[in-house]
């Protein structure tokens, strides 16, 4: 009897543990369903929708900068004339001796990728370069969200640390759930994206502009994207800080949606297809799937612990 009173108990135990981490699981789903928070805005899109087969039947010359084509296009309409304007002089603008209002600068370039039509916005950020003009457009390229006070700082922050930070501010968590999500590569693809939608994922990108994970072209060649931030003294972390920071770096949906859109070519993934309308499941990863695999078992043995519960009351009152 004792022995069984001593199982009864260390029973009892395993149903507590398992109780609080059951909550601990739903106080946190929101990491374990990984799927974007925004409902699809489909008048935002339409603009991407648009200006990718322009692109391709009115294709610039060889000789021409599309970037700079992109900014003479953003200065002839007074919407983007205002914003591009308001986020030049706030990204310029110094509080001291050659420190920029960075929080300032930021706020100004939420609200130009924000307010501004697709069809100019977008031409600025992934305007196409030329073979014959590469080196000066792919540089314009990367100057176009003035980088020395929206994406640079004196020094690189490790990029799990810079994630964690990300993570405390509602709008830059929310935004960066939204690009892991719609811009998931996936090798079995053509077009090289998981939702095979290259609107969703350059529309999640440039919501990151202006937040602390703000990303932007590494360098003047290719397109070679990364938030201002590196994987030293990661410690035993480095394998995660790396698989974080390739996800920018070495992402095949990205680039290509970023290639496709400046070429105005694979016009057909900018649109949606029917079958996958956003959904909590269609953004939920495999590694996410067994998560909840295991929680499900977990909770399974808990209702069997607790069918135990009741024979433990029965030995208590026995004894």
């Amino acid at each position: 009897m004792r022995d069984l009173l001593v199982d009864c108990v260390f029973a009892l135990g395993h149903i507590y543990l398992f109780n609080q981490i059951f909550i601990y699981l739903i106080m946190n789903s929101h990491d374990l369903l990984e799927y974007s928070p925004y409902e699809p805005v489909n008048s935002r899109l339409s603009d991407i929708f648009r200006l990718a087969p322009i692109i391709a039947v009115e294709p610039a010359s060889a000789k021409e900068n599309n970037c700079v084509n992109a900014a003479k296009a953003c200065n002839l309409n007074d919407t983007c004339k205002k914003y591009r304007s308001f986020y030049i002089s706030s990204c310029t603008s110094s509080v001291s001796a050659s420190v920029c209002n960075k929080r300032k600068c930021h706020k100004a370039l939420r609200e130009f990728f924000d307010k501004v039509p697709g069809k100019y916005s977008y031409w600025m950020l992934f305007c196409s370069c030329s073979a014959e003009d590469q080196k000066a457009c792919e540089e314009r390229r990367r100057q176009t969200i003035v980088p020395v006070c929206s994406y640079e700082d004196k020094d690189k922050p490790n990029c799990l640390s810079l994630q964690n930070t990300c993570k405390t501010n509602y709008i830059c968590r929310s935004r960066l759930l939204d690009f892991t999500s719609n811009c998931q590569s996936e090798v079995h693809s053509i077009s090289g994206c998981f939702t095979e939608n290259y609107a969703d994922c350059l529309l999640a990108y440039s919501r990151l502009i202006g937040t602390v994970m703000t990303p932007n072209y590494v360098q003047s060649a290719g397109i070679s994207l990364s938030p201002w931030c590196d994987c030293s003294s990661s410690g035993n972390s480095k394998q995660d800080c790396e698989k974080f920071a390739q996800f920018f770096t070495d992402n095949r949906c990205l680039r290509n949606a970023i290639q496709a859109f400046g070429n105005g070519t694979d016009v057909s993934v900018w649109q949606p297809r029917p079958s996958m309308k956003p959904t909590v499941e269609s953004g939920i990863t495999r590694r996410t799937k067994a998560r909840l695999k295991n929680v499900l078992d977990t909770l399974t043995n808990v209702a069997k612990l607790e069918d135990s519960y009741g024979i433990c009351q029965t030995l208590q009152v026995m004894s």
